[in-house]
């Protein structure tokens, strides 16, 4: 099935402070990311190819602690032929998964957790219970505290200079998306666009958040490419965020 490469892409480097971020998400061509409350049946097989050539390109791959509760989290590639890729490229093993939550409410059951093959890093809002956090640096997990303000440019701060990350993948959800935006640390978009419609007042779009943003200061997007599939009916589009 046709399909871009995104084994191919390249990357700027990225800023003194922080990963270079992209954000990769897959929504109904009415623009919703979740049917009965998860991401999965949205997107294709092929989509789920596309978000592990992503990874090849990784440091770090980011997860909402929503999206872990739901759907679970890890930064696995899933072929070997990616990670071949991968190591051809100097990037030995594969990416840090992260997630980071509020609450310190984690299923510590799931593979982000339990698995052996690829390290993980937990950001905690700082407040957070403690025996909640305790709990999370029992399985063995870095665990790193955030401040109560600006704790996303915080997590990105740690990224870049405590784990030397060069380039980030957040793949949601949608509020932690809009939170990046936010602080307009998101470099680009790759969204895939399902042949689906699911509705909904409420169901969650790929950025939601408390205040949209206005006329002048939503986030404007140049579009650098946009590949069709006739075989699955989705469209594939990668947007650098201008600056």
């Amino acid at each position: 099935m046709p399909k871009p490469d995104y084994t191919a892409l390249e990357f700027p480097a990225p800023p003194d402070n922080r990963p270079y971020v992209i954000v990769n998400m897959v929504m109904s061509v009415d623009g919703k990311t979740v049917v009965e409350g998860t991401e999965q049946g949205l997107g294709s097989p092929v989509d789920q190819r596309l978000m592990r050539e992503l990874r090849v390109h990784a440091d770090i791959v980011l997860n909402g602690a929503e999206t872990l509760r739901v759907s679970g989290s890890s930064s696995r590639l899933g072929d070997p032929i990616l990670e071949t890729i991968r190591a051809a490229r100097g990037r030995e093993g594969l990416p840090i998964a992260a997630t980071i939550t509020a609450s310190a409410n984690l299923p510590l059951d799931r593979i982000f957790f339990t698995a052996p093959d690829f390290d993980a890093v937990v950001y905690v809002a700082r407040g957070a219970p403690a025996d909640r956090v305790r709990a999370l640096r029992a399985t063995g997990r870095q665990v790193v505290l955030l401040p109560k303000r600006n704790d996303l440019a915080a997590m990105l701060r740690h990224m870049r200079g405590e784990l030397g990350a060069s380039l980030l993948l957040c793949e949601g959800g949608p509020t932690l998306n809009a939170g990046l935006f936010a602080i307009d640390a998101v470099d680009e978009l790759f969204i895939t666009i399902g042949p689906r419609i699911v509705g909904g007042r409420d169901t969650l779009t790929p950025v939601e958040g408390e205040r949209a943003f206005t006329r002048r200061t939503m986030k404007q997007l140049e579009l650098v490419s946009a590949v069709p599939n006739e075989a699955t009916g989705e469209l594939y589009c990668r947007y650098r965020v201008r600056r």
